[in-house]
């Protein structure tokens, strides 16, 4: 018997699928005008064009009847390209600049910054009556002049009149509407936020700003560093020395020093011209490269050898107890990365280690601090982690290749290493392969083990970044991204990153072509 839905129970269905898309759409819709206000206050047009146009589209394709396909398409092309396709687009753009420790904004920040970094409080500077205020989380200065004029201000917002403020009895202004005063111990418990504030007096930084040791009074601050917005040159008024725009995206002075902070400017090919033409770069860079193919091919064949060999042993039905030791194998699988990087770096621990002071009798191996150790141990605990999915897919794919073939080769007299060498191997490569692309891949930018054993050390104190010997370049790319040892340089690490994705898509494709021909053989 056949049911169908009732005419009501149908349209309550349809009503509520209506109701749901109306709210889904609806969320959507809200962080969307978030996100677009916030571009707009920011100024950035052509995000803010291209989120528009999104949410535009978003509307027309699940408010029209119809267009199913493109329903179900929409969710994984909108992700696709904020996760995937921005994310690449962008670092591409960043490894054609600057961008990094000191050169992180634009240049009016910069000229902003500068100043406010060396203001120094006006000798016998008038003290203003403050009263400091809170809305919505931000820190507002109501400031009282000595004429008795009140104005309100705060970071980066320049003091601007107020007719509305209420006063206490000595005329000093202590509320406005709107705002919250900061009660004594309010000011306690932010005493380092407010005194780092510095409000501007107008919009020429040059004026100076006031600032406040204790939240009730503030004074005159004025830089040592005077701007000439025309000149487009900072004058130190201490020593006379003037700093221009040098053109790499910072005030410099005759004798090349420079002022920091910087910004960001576009500087086309110099970061590879950096990565590739100085030496103290180039010649770390390339090692890391050599090490980071064999790493990546070692650590293939090792846990492919290591999990075709198991599979085939254990695939032996003459095997006993095969299903305990094929639990035990797939154990180190199970258990997150990480914790068993944690537990390998206590074994090669040199001083405490379990393989030195157990299995060597006291030896001290510097397992992890030597350059070769290093690199044989991160293989051993990466050939400890590997193998068991290699066993794993290796054990699928000979159970799939038919007893019939095996049989009529030792029919024919073959012996059984040649009915692996000629028929089970090839078999099991045709349907392995792209698997074993993938870990190449995978191997290739394996941040965890490396991260977690030897941090990339042990480091060469001659490299003009932080390279070392076990450095991988994903990891070369976040020390020189984040700042380890050398500051942070984004442009160079999104340069480097450029260079994994140019040589993972390269060998991605000649072993996909390999596969293919190995189908065709096949």
């Amino acid at each position: 018997m056949t049911s169908v839905l009732t005419r009501p129970t149908r349209e309550r269905s349809s009503l509520t699928g209506i109701l749901v898309k109306i709210v889904l759409l609806g969320i959507v819709d809200a962080l969307a005008v978030f996100a677009l206000f916030t571009l707009f206050m920011q100024q950035s047009w052509l995000v803010f064009g291209i989120a528009l146009a999104v949410t535009l589209a978003l509307n027309f394709i699940y408010l029209k009847p119809g267009l199913l396909p493109a329903k179900y398409l929409a969710p994984g092309i909108v992700f696709l390209a904020i996760f995937q396709i921005f994310v690449v687009l962008y670092s591409g753009y960043i490894a054609f600049t600057n961008y990094g420790d000191g050169h992180n904004s634009t240049k009016e920040d910069a000229v902003t910054a500068i100043i406010a970094r060396s203001q120094e409080r006006v000798p016998d500077s008038p003290a203003y009556g403050l009263t400091v205020l809170d809305q919505l989380g931000q820190v507002s200065f109501l400031v009282t002049d000595p004429d008795g004029e009140v104005f309100l201000g705060g970071q980066d917002r320049p003091l601007d009149e107020v007719t509305n403020a209420g006063t206490d009895g000595t005329g000093k202004a202590d509320s406005l509407p709107g705002y919250t005063t900061l009660t004594f111990q309010d000011l306690i418990s932010r005493q380092s936020e407010i005194a780092s504030i510095s409000v501007p007096l107008t919009d020429d930084p040059n004026d100076g700003a006031l600032r406040t040791p204790d939240g009730s009074t503030a004074y005159l601050y004025t830089s040592t560093f005077v701007y000439d917005e025309q000149a487009d040159t900072f004058t130190d008024t201490e020593s006379g020395e003037v700093y221009t725009d040098g053109g790499n995206g910072s005030f410099v002075s005759a004798d090349g020093t420079e002022i920091q902070p910087g910004w960001k400017i576009d500087v086309g090919f110099a970061n590879f011209a950096r990565a590739f033409g100085e030496e103290d770069i180039r010649g770390p860079l390339l090692g890391v490269v050599a090490w980071t193919f064999a790493f990546a091919i070692l650590s293939v064949a090792l846990t492919f050898a290591l999990g075709l060999f198991l599979a085939l042993v254990f695939n032996d039905w003459r095997m006993k107890g095969r299903r305990f030791y094929r639990v035990a194998i797939i154990l180190p699988y199970a258990f997150p990365g990480f914790l068993s990087g944690l537990v390998w770096l206590g074994l090669f621990n040199q001083d405490f280690g379990f393989i030195n002071q157990v299995l060597l009798f006291g030896a001290d191996i510097p397992w992890l601090t030597h350059e070769w150790l290093a690199k044989a141990s991160v293989l051993i605990v990466n050939l400890w982690l590997g193998f068991p999915y290699m066993f794993l897919i290796c054990t699928g794919a000979l159970q799939s290749i038919p007893d019939e073939l095996t049989e009529a080769a030792k029919v024919d007299g073959a012996r059984p290493w040649s009915v692996f060498r000629l028929i089970k191997f090839p078999l099991l490569l045709v349907s392995v392969a792209p698997l074993l692309i993938a870990s190449f891949a995978y191997n290739f930018n394996n941040f965890n083990i490396i991260y977690m054993l030897t941090g990339g050390g042990p480091r060469n104190p001659e490299a003009g970044v932080d390279a070392g010997a076990t450095d991988l370049l994903i990891t070369l790319v976040y020390k020189v991204a984040f700042g380890s040892g050398t500051g942070r340089d984004y442009g160079l690490a999104s340069a480097f990153a450029i260079l994994i994705f140019i040589i993972v898509a390269v060998v991605s494709v000649i072993g996909f072509r390999q596969t293919k021909a190995l189908e065709e053989l096949n």
